[in-house]
């Protein structure tokens, strides 16, 4: 099986700021339903750390660099993006990823 290789994969690291937690979850799981409705989206899922509870992880995929960027330019992500600073202790780190197996 062919993988494609425009498909892209990464994993969203964001940490709360203190006393943000709960605000933080909040608002990241209002862009789940939204992303997974995109026509470019292949998955959009949160984690917590266990050992860690105010740490997140959103694994993202989608079909192309463009249906990312479109995701991005969205309403309901711009706002979130503009909360990011009140929100998280440290900026955003996106961490790319490319498959080589299922």
């Amino acid at each position: 099986m062919k993988m494609r290789s425009d498909k892209i994969v990464s994993i969203a690291v964001l940490k709360a700021r203190a006393g943000m937690r709960e605000r933080l979850r909040r608002e990241l799981l209002e862009l789940i339903e939204p992303t997974r409705l995109e026509p470019g989206n292949l998955d959009y899922v949160l984690f917590e750390l266990r050992d860690e509870p105010e740490t997140f992880y959103m694994r993202e995929a989608f079909v192309n660099q463009a249906a990312l960027d479109a995701h991005c330019a969205t309403d309901y992500f711009q706002a979130f993006a503009r909360q990011a600073d009140a929100l998280l202790a440290e900026p955003l780190r996106l961490i790319m990823m490319k498959e080589v197996g299922q």
